[in-house]
């Protein structure tokens, strides 16, 4: 999943930072990480709304309000903002002087932008509730000490917060261009020399790296990858080539056989040119360091957590899958058949009981949003529309749509056994999960 968006010019008005009261030096949130992705609660004029953390955008911005009418937003004019993907600008409004909270920070005169398309709602892909995505408007005032592992951001007035040694850690200089980091690093391609390239640090991709094609300076997709989705931006879907790189550092800090997508020409047509940047260093990469981010300074600080040697997985059974509506469930709970024999004289009687009890109950459907083409599951047969009914036998209600993912990913060789729903008939399915690349 990828979300980036590129804002056209438009005239913006003076506002205020977000802030902490004066006998507050730090605040901790708790988030929630859906594939590879950093969910906080924000109070939005009194709502509470669940938003990605995106080092990638400039402005807040809702797009998934269709379900939150009470909602109030201020002062509107008509925008169209830009973002990854093959579609175009898509009509927006703007809006300024909106209410902001997250526990004790907060900001009461904060512009927004509403994008009111249906279709823009990465909700279902995710298996929970987002209404927006939320960056620099947020972190720019603050010192960030996110740690992936125990899920919790600590805010720091900047004035507030103290470098400690740390042996393992290492600190590296970052570039603010339009309110975006930008970190220099090394890539390897195969046995390649290594590329020097600048990359938006960017926490709302739940990918590990993109890198647009350039071939004066090497960066070109290898012999070994294959064609596929790599997520949804703001203006639709995004394709591209996957790979791997055989080397990425950053200082020091070495991760071989790293995922790398090289997206079309197309899908980044608008920020491919932009302070000479190479790609993107996304969630996936992010997620295997304790990070210490401060704008104010220009630093960022990594240090490496249990997650660093995990390796790189690509979707090993072709399979993108998403909410999409409700179904009925039945469910068996008490089962009380039996047999009862009785004897009189020379005559037996046998009784049958019959007395089955059963719930009927609501879940969401699990639908088959992509079927990557020469994949096992696409080779197999499934086909995009198709619901999940059981995997290896257990109904997917039981699961949240990570689990899910995790269940069709978890290694090379495992055998899968779907029941779907295919426009009203089941059909059963069976494929073998192999390693790419």
């Amino acid at each position: 999943m990828y979300f980036a968006i590129l804002l056209l010019s438009f005239h913006l008005s003076a506002q205020a930072t977000f802030k902490m009261p004066e006998n507050v030096k730090k605040e901790t949130i708790k988030f929630k990480l859906i594939n590879n992705l950093i969910i906080i609660p924000v109070e939005v004029n009194g709502v509470e709304l669940s938003f990605i953390l995106d080092t990638g955008v400039n402005k807040p911005i809702l797009f998934n309000v269709a379900n939150n009418d009470s909602i109030e937003v201020k002062n509107i004019e008509e925008i169209f903002l830009r973002g990854l993907g093959e579609g175009g600008a898509i009509r927006a409004f703007h809006s300024k002087g909106n209410n902001f909270k997250l526990k004790s920070i907060y900001n009461n005169n904060q512009d927004l932008y509403v994008v009111l398309d249906e279709k823009i709602n990465f909700s279902p892909r995710l298996g929970i509730p987002v209404h927006g995505i939320i960056g620099f408007d947020l972190v720019r005032d603050f010192v960030l000490d996110i740690n992936y592992v125990s899920k919790k951001i600590r805010f720091y007035k900047n004035y507030e917060y103290t470098y400690k040694d740390c042996k393992k850690c290492e600190q590296f200089d970052i570039e603010l261009y339009k309110n975006k980091p930008y970190l220099n690093s090394k890539v390897q391609i195969d046995d390649n020399r290594e590329v020097d390239v600048k990359l938006l640090i960017d926490s709302g991709s739940s990918d590990a790296l993109w890198l647009f094609e350039n071939e004066g300076i090497g960066l070109k997709t290898p012999k070994n990858y294959f064609e596929g989705f790599l997520g949804r931006g703001l203006s639709g879907g995004i394709y591209g080539n996957l790979a791997r790189a055989k080397n990425f550092s950053i200082g020091n800090f070495n991760l071989k056989d790293t995922k790398v997508s090289f997206p079309d020409s197309v899908s980044i047509r608008y920020v491919q040119n932009l302070n000479g940047r190479n790609g993107s260093l996304g969630s996936d990469i992010l997620k295997r360091f304790r990070v210490i981010l401060d704008y104010q300074s220009k630093k960022i600080t990594l240090k490496k957590n249990n997650k660093f040697n995990t390796p790189f997985k690509y979707n090993m059974s072709g399979l993108e899958v998403q909410h999409n509506g409700i179904r009925y469930v039945k469910q068996l709970i008490s089962d009380r058949r039996g047999i009862i024999q009785s004897d009189k004289g020379t005559q037996s009687t046998v009784q049958i009981i019959l007395n089955e009890q059963f719930k009927f109950s609501l879940h969401p459907a699990i639908e088959i949003s992509e079927v990557r083409q020469g994949s096992p599951a696409g080779l197999a047969g499934l086909k995009e529309g198709d619901v999940l009914l059981t995997i290896n036998g257990k109904q997917t209600f039981r699961y949240n749509i990570q689990e899910i993912n995790e269940l069709l990913n978890e290694r090379a060789g495992k055998k899968i056994k779907l029941t779907v729903d295919r426009q009203g008939t089941e059909l059963r399915f069976f494929f073998v999960l192999k390693r790419v690349l």
